[in-house]
């Protein structure tokens, strides 16, 4: 079985920054895409950025300029650099991975709390 397990998450004040991780375990090979959701009360889950296995990274509006992900491939790790925070930014980050021959809608983690507030 394949896992994968955010963290980084917390609390934020506008204009902070935080950096969350995500790994990807187990069964989990020949990874291809991995991309960070993240889903606000009442709203709809929303791409926030997402990483290529050849390095093409694409981000919503709303984040780029500010958020950087990146990849770590020795270690099956996402990362999300979070600068310039605002309280919009505030939800529930889900880390999802895409692998070959895997499930069509990839490995999802439990999500991780991002507050921004003062």
């Amino acid at each position: 079985q394949g896992q994968v397990v955010e963290s980084g998450g917390g609390l934020a004040q506008p204009g902070g920054s935080l950096r969350l991780s995500c790994v990807a375990s187990g069964s989990i090979g020949s990874i291809y895409v991995m991309a960070w959701y993240r889903q606000a009360p009442g709203k709809e889950r929303e791409l926030v950025a997402g990483i290529v296995s050849d390095g093409i990274r694409n981000y919503a509006d709303s984040v780029k300029g500010r958020f950087t992900i990146s990849w770590d491939n020795a270690k099956n790790t996402v990362y999300l650099q979070m600068n310039s925070l605002k309280p919009d930014d505030t939800a529930v980050y889900y880390c999802n991975v895409l692998q070959k021959g895997g499930p069509i809608d990839g490995y999802w983690g439990q999500g991780t709390q991002v507050t921004v507030s003062s």
